[in-house]
């Protein structure tokens, strides 16, 4: 096999004696004269395919798009001219063929040297593998081809007469915007400048009147309310112009269902990831990939891959348990359009079941079908409880072989296809969706990038096995709620003027099993039905990590369509304001290839509407075969797809051997020396990669579309209980800070090109930087106690003037405002807010506290902390894990700030009685000051104490003993009380004392 650096040398000028090869075509040749190489880069390539190039309008190297050497070109179109009429009348030449076929051919990628054992280079064989079906296909083209001018012209106007009768009856849109009504946005902006211009009064303001007594209390105030600012400002502007949307789901069924003719939908894969069947329960699994295959879509449209990333033979064994009731679950769901369409809760739903069923089967089957139900129940339960104990030689399959995942960081790739067209039926003989089961090969030698690297794998298999051109992501707690969800989603990605820029659809976040008050506010609705719409009106909402529908192409690197190239000089025919003319024809290839290889913006590989006039055999040879493997990797058939829009296995595959082919794209080495989790796919570097992944996709110009229907799309579970919410964003904070400390911020990444919005960096910065809001916040939070103790106030009360009256009634009134016509536009309620609210403190407070603190060590040592959890049983059915109590160390600064506040309230009330009734006004402000961290604090309060009758007993001890222990030292000895000056005293006591002598 050759090394790398030999290839690259085949590549390079050939010298005198050295059989040169064409890097377009493949062809060898003994002669340099026929050769000719890019001056800049040495890409080599003949004659015969510069004269094509030169032909079609092409004069730069496709690899950096430098110019070819003038004299080459002036050789090649002297040729070009004398040849012109042989060309024309030989269309079908086989040579031209050979050396001009544009398809990647299907060959196995497990051999992936430059050159076969006969020396020939691979590119040629693939190439010469084409010829057949390229002579084929152009002798039909000339058939077709062999018509008078005359004839040419009539058809021509035909069809433009049959285009002008069509365009009155334009296909209606899928979908529509509707803003938000003029009196409540434009109130909302009025408020939000007014609030604005107050700030910079406020600051004002308060910089000139400092509080000489306690300059350091009002220094730090000030610095962290100048944070506070600018951390709104990020927050706020982002949502200046929120939208909603509608769909039709009837006309797109009108559209792409007609009634006696193949659904013309297009087809989607679903990605379903889980690691540890121990922490993520394989029922929950099964739940989630039930919902999929019962989905109201084509079976022949959906196929269901599960990603088990810990080669848990409990994963294996509860998805072939799946699979096997799916046969009865699927067409019940269908037969009764029962929703939502997954077992366990549906079953657990208390309403009237019998409500609008007419069939009088239904009762006899739901019976029959719930029965089974249990039984599959038993039977997930059997396995897991027999997976408790691992034997001290392994697992064994039923067929008696070792299985492969024993050890699940030293195993070889799994994949196992269920169901489908070749698979199994339902119980009544019709066809189910595909459903495969994936395990990526791990070796300990590897980085796999956790879930990252395994929604990359599952990329690769999809593409090879089913190449649906657009992909639905879940977790595997996430359930279908909506059967038509997908449906929703391609009425905005189907659609021609509103899907072709659309990167991805994404669903909001719903919930079930959460409490009726939401203590940590795990519905984060103030998120996702004001933040995100928000975002929807300028380049769309971020992308959250589930239940969103992408573009595969997106998923590529690739540019969207209507992306605008950046030509390298400005031509004639542009306007003043830079709009392209209608007669200016459209950007090679090869310029567009160009600019999508920015510093900042390199890997998208070329703008996909500037070759829609090419055909698939086409668009392979568009960029070299090194330049393809070096991004995708060195599957011929997984390139092939990536340069298919409309999805489907390439025509060239080899069924029998797709899926060895599928092995080795989830081998562990695909990825190394690709540009896989670095600028296509998901994007490594952050255990939040579904911001970064989106963030990239919006760089490249992409935007994405939030999509809310009336019945929540999907829905999954939360964590309940305090530690293990902390723990949750503990785990997004630290994502943000890990790409704020790489090169993808974006304070500073993606502005060469200019395709992000400067709304949308804000947005973007937002998410980044809030962790680092934990630093003031805590300061902020332990002001009022040392306010307290010391007598002193951040304010001066003595001296405030009216105007200072003024603008804090201002200030506190346009906040108030704000958020109330906020909740107004978006129907946010006020104790959803108001949860919103308070946990932002508490996580500020702990999470993103402790996040910072993380993401600085592993950045400079790549120290990992660990936060130990430990945990205890809970004996309640119904929402028992509210009131388990796990002691961790995130719980250590909100448990420091309730107790330092609380004494503090105990010394200022004793400290008033001490000083009279004239020391209450001034007691008021820093009183309300320390409610107002309390009441932020409140659920975590109730949180640390349980349930209110098991209240923990070392923890109220522990408060009252130490408040009172302080309050008493306080009263007895006064610590901050200011002392009489001794000197001042003694001259009138003297004085006196002299006088009472005289």
């Amino acid at each position: 096999m050759k090394s790398e650096t030999e290839t690259e040398t085949n590549m390079m000028e050939p010298e005198h004696g050295v059989p040169a090869v064409c890097n377009s075509c493949g062809e060898h040749d003994n002669t340099a004269e026929v050769f000719m190489a890019c001056h800049v880069c040495n890409f080599s390539i003949c004659k015969a395919c510069a004269d094509l190039e030169i032909k079609e309008g092409q004069n730069l190297c496709l690899r950096c798009g430098a110019p070819y050497a003038e004299n080459t070109v002036g050789d090649a179109e002297l040729k070009e001219s004398g040849n012109q009429s042989t060309m024309a009348a030989h269309p079908n030449n086989s040579q031209d063929v050979g050396h001009h076929s544009r398809r990647i051919s299907n060959m196995s990628s497990v051999d992936i040297e430059t050159n076969d054992e006969s020396g020939h280079p691979i590119w040629k064989n693939r190439v010469e593998s084409w010829k057949d079906k390229k002579n084929k296909k152009k002798k039909a083209e000339t058939k077709a081809e062999i018509l008078t001018e005359k004839d040419d012209q009539v058809q021509s106007e035909q069809q433009m007469g049959e285009e002008e009768k069509q365009s009155p009856e334009a296909p209606e849109a899928l979908s529509s915007v509707i803003p938000i009504p003029p009196n409540q946005i434009k109130p909302y902006r009025v408020v939000v400048i007014t609030r604005l211009i107050i700030l910079a009064l406020f600051f004002y303001y308060r910089i000139t009147h400092p509080v000489d007594g306690a300059y350091g209390l009002w220094l730090t105030s000030i610095i962290c309310e100048i944070w506070f600012a600018l951390s709104w400002i990020l927050d706020q502007f982002p949502k200046w112009s929120p939208i909603n949307r509608v769909t039709y789901i009837d006309k797109l069924s009108a559209r792409f269902e007609k009634e006696g003719e193949p659904s013309q939908l297009a087809s989607v894969d679903v990605f379903v990831s889980t690691v540890d069947p121990m922490k993520e329960p394989p029922l929950i699994t099964a739940n989630t990939v039930l919902s999929i295959l019962a989905m109201d879509y084509p079976v022949d449209k959906v196929c269901c891959y599960l990603s088990d990333d810990g080669a848990s033979m409990l994963s294996f064994e509860s998805l072939v348990e799946t699979a096997d009731f799916a046969r009865k679950w699927v067409p019940f769901c269908k037969k009764f359009a029962i929703e939502p369409r997954t077992p366990e809760y549906y079953f657990a739903q208390k309403f009237d079941y019998l409500k609008d069923k007419v069939q009088p089967s239904f009762v006899k089957e739901r019976r029959a079908i719930k029965r089974d139900y249990e039984e599959f129940r038993v039977r997930i339960n059997a396995l897991v409880a027999k997976a408790q104990k691992k034997p001290e030689e392994g697992w064994t399959m039923q067929d008696g072989r070792p299985w492969p995942g024993n050890d699940s960081n030293n195993h070889t790739g799994m994949i196992q296809v269920f169901l489908g067209h070749s698979g199994a039926h339902d119980v009544e003989g019709n066809e189910l969706p595909r459903l495969v089961y994936v395990s990526r090969e791990k070796r300990p030698v590897y980085r796999h990038h956790k879930k990252a690297g395994a929604e990359n794998a599952l990329i690769r298999v999809s593409a090879v096995l089913t190449n649906a051109p657009y992909i639905l992501n879940l977790d595997c707690d996430h359930y279908v709620n909506n059967c038509k969800a997908v449906r929703e989603a391609m009425c905005f990605l189907m659609d021609p003027q509103v899907g072709r820029d659309v990167c991805y659809v994404q669903f909001p976040n719903r919930f079930d099993g959460i409490d009726r008050s939401d203590r940590y506010a795990n519905r984060n609705t103030v998120f996702f039905d004001i933040n995100m719409k928000g975002l929807d009106g300028i380049q769309g909402p971020v992308y959250v990590g589930t239940g969103c529908v992408f573009n595969r192409q997106a998923l590529y690197g690739y540019g969207p369509p209507s992306l605008p190239g950046l030509p390298t000089a400005p031509p004639p025919s542009r306007s003043w304001f830079g709009k392209r003319s209608s007669k200016e024809p459209s950007k090679d290839p090869s310029e567009v290839y160009r600019d999508a290889k920015q510093e900042e913006l390199d890997a998208g590989i070329f703008n996909l509407k500037e070759i829609e006039n090419y055909d698939q055999n086409e668009r392979s040879l568009l960029i070299s075969q090194m330049s393809l493997e070096r991004t995708f990797g060195t599957s011929s058939v997984f390139i092939e797809s990536t340069l298919m829009e409309n999805g489907g296995v390439p025509e060239s595959a080899d069924p029998s051997t797709l899926i060895k082919e599928a092995i080795h794209v989830i081998s562990c080495g695909y990825e190394q020396k690709t540009s896989w989790g670095r600028e296509i796919g998901w994007i490594y570097g952050s255990v939040t990669e579904d911001i970064l992944t989106g963030f990239k996709m919006h760089c490249r110009g992409w935007r994405s579309i939030y999509c809310m229907p009336l019945r929540p799309a999907f829905k999954g579970s939360v964590p309940l209980n305090l530690s293990d919410r902390l723990h949750q964003v503990l785990r997004w904070a630290l994502g943000s800070v890990e790409i704020f400390l790489s090169r993808h911020c974006p304070l500073w990444y993606g502005y060469a090109a200019g395709r992000l919005k400067w709304l949308q960096r804000l947005a973007y910065i937002n998410t980044v930087v809030y962790p680092f809001t934990s630093f003031p916040l805590v300061v902020y939070c332990t002001i009022p106690a040392i306010c307290l103790l010391t007598g002193k106030f951040i304010v001066a009360t003595d001296t405030m003037t009216n105007l200072g009256n003024l603008l804090y009634l201002g200030l506190t009134t346009s906040i108030i405002l704000t958020n109330v016509i906020e909740m107004w536009w978006s129907g946010v309620s006020i104790q959803d807010w108001w949860r919103n609210e308070q946990f932002w403190v508490i996580g500020g407070v702990s999470s993103h506290l402790f996040a910072v603190f993380q993401g600085f060590l592993n950045l400079m040592g790549g120290i990992d902390t660990n936060f130990t959890v430990t945990a205890k049983a809970a004996d309640d059915i119904e929402f028992g894990d509210l009131y388990i109590v796990k002691w961790t160390t995130l719980l250590i600064p909100p448990t420091t700030l309730i107790i330092i506040n609380i004494v503090g309230i105990v010394a200022g009330f004793s400290d008033a009685l001490n000083k009279g009734i004239g020391a209450w006004g001034p007691l008021f402000g820093k009183n309300f000051f320390a409610f107002w961290v309390i009441s932020h604090l409140f659920p975590f309060m109730k949180g640390l104490m349980g349930r209110q009758n098991r209240t923990p007993t070392i923890v109220v001890l522990w408060s009252v003993l130490l408040a009172s222990v302080f309050s008493l030292i306080w009263v007895k000895i006064d610590p901050f009380v200011n002392k009489v000056d001794s000197s001042t005293i003694a001259p009138t006591c003297i004085a006196i004392d002299c006088d009472i002598t005289t």
